[in-house]
């Protein structure tokens, strides 16, 4: 069965079942927001556990907190989100629909993928056990036709982006690569533009005396200006982590695949502050030791693989992301280096250096991120736990094989 179909499937099952529904549904629905029911919200606060206990209780120099979804703007200035924070954004004139020129042009990559990919599932049929997958990939002319086209798009693909991105090269590419509305299927596309994803209210009790302040996009800057009350209150050593599980907002105009992107979302990130220079080694160990806990949930190790950033976020000197089945990442491992408390240091005024009582010095620690959305993870232990099964009778029905860890439902006979 393909996997659309499937996808169909589970995203039916889990409104039929009580697992997730659609937002304000009486109401027509609210686009890329929704609900959990009764056991959709059993089973995520199972996620929810699991991840803590493993995350905050097995390590002794890790502990959490929980921060205010607002904080000071200022605080989102420092961070780049006010300035960088945005998707490149094109309109088809047809249909009216609004893309995101980057996810438009790795789906075209994709497609060159799949297009290699059933010439080489076609040898292998044809050939059998005599088949040399490896020899066939470098000696068809089809495959290094299609491998050639893809190689010269990422290239082009992977320069725009790390150009700014250029959002004139993005629409020559579109353009070049003749890729065409899903809805309208025409190639009448507007100028690239960017919109930055940050939800904004004002707070006060006048108009006049109010302030714009953010709807946090992300967990982890609350960390971040707290690191050294926790810190001191805690008299924690570098290296040590802080963990938060909590609600961040984007306002995500492409949102797509289910509860995969969502405007209102949940993160259970961990901030692992370190001493400088020790970083790429424990992005190492968090990479192995994080991938290592997707996989204890038993749907097998195929199901996972890492997939390294070549475009790097402005913060970082290291980043990969965990990939589970057909969908993107759902947990992102990132070293952060010191920016963002450099960045808080710089515009609050205030010295947040950590002081190593061993060495008798002051410095501004690095970071390793994890960050894994709890929505995600959600989804990926559905689509894993989703089986059909074939009945001597010859009627089909469908079982969750849930881990048991995670289950909403237990029993004990």
């Amino acid at each position: 069965m393909a996997q659309e179909d499937v996808f169909k499937k589970i995203v039916s099952h889990c409104k039929e079942y009580g697992f997730v529904f659609p937002s304000s549904e009486i109401y027509d629905g609210l686009g890329a927001v929704y609900d959990y029911g009764q056991n959709g919200v059993e089973l995520k606060n199972n996620i929810k556990q699991y991840w803590w206990q493993s995350m905050v209780l097995l390590h002794e120099n890790i502990v959490g907190i929980d921060s205010a979804i607002f904080m000071h703007p200022t605080i989102w200035k420092a961070s780049g989100h006010v300035d960088a924070f945005n998707d490149p954004l094109i309109d088809n004139r047809d249909s009216k629909k609004r893309y995101r020129a980057d996810v438009l042009i790795e789906d075209q990559i994709a497609k060159y993928d799949e297009k290699i990919n059933k010439e080489v599932a076609k040898a292998a049929k044809k050939y059998g056990d005599a088949f040399d997958e490896a020899e066939f990939r470098s000696t068809n002319a089809r495959v290094l036709e299609h491998q050639a086209k893809r190689d010269a798009l990422h290239e082009r693909y992977t320069k725009a982006m790390n150009a700014g991105p250029d959002l004139n090269e993005l629409r020559q590419i579109i353009l070049d690569e003749e890729i065409v509305c899903p809805i309208s299927g025409t190639k009448n596309w507007t100028e690239v533009r960017q919109f930055n994803l940050m939800f904004s209210t004002e707070m006060g009790s006048t108009a006049e005396g109010s302030m714009k302040v953010y709807l946090r996009p992300e967990t982890a800057q609350g960390i971040f200006v707290n690191y050294l009350n926790v810190q001191k209150t805690g008299r924690m050593k570098i290296p040590f982590g802080i963990a938060q599980i909590g609600k961040a907002f984007r306002n995500e105009i492409v949102a797509r695949q289910f509860i995969f992107r969502m405007r209102e979302f949940e993160q259970m990130e961990m901030q692992f502050f370190v001493k400088p220079g020790t970083e790429l080694e424990w992005f190492k160990t968090w990479k192995e030791t994080r991938l290592k806990w997707h996989k204890a949930l038993g749907f097998g190790d195929d199901h996972y693989r890492f997939h390294d950033h070549e475009k790097l976020a402005h913060y970082a000197n290291a980043a990969t992301d965990i990939e589970f089945l057909g969908f993107k990442e759902v947990e992102g491992i990132h070293s952060r280096t010191n920016f963002d408390l450099s960045q808080h240091e710089k515009f609050s005024g205030k010295n947040i250096k950590y002081f190593d009582p061993e060495t008798n010095e002051s410095y501004t620690p690095y970071v390793i991120e994890t960050s894994i959305g709890v929505d995600r993870m959600f989804l990926s232990v559905m689509c894993a736990s989703y089986q059909e099964e074939k009945l001597e009778n010859g009627e089909t029905r469908v079982v969750l094989k849930l881990p048991a860890a995670l289950a909403p439902v237990t029993l004990a006979v």
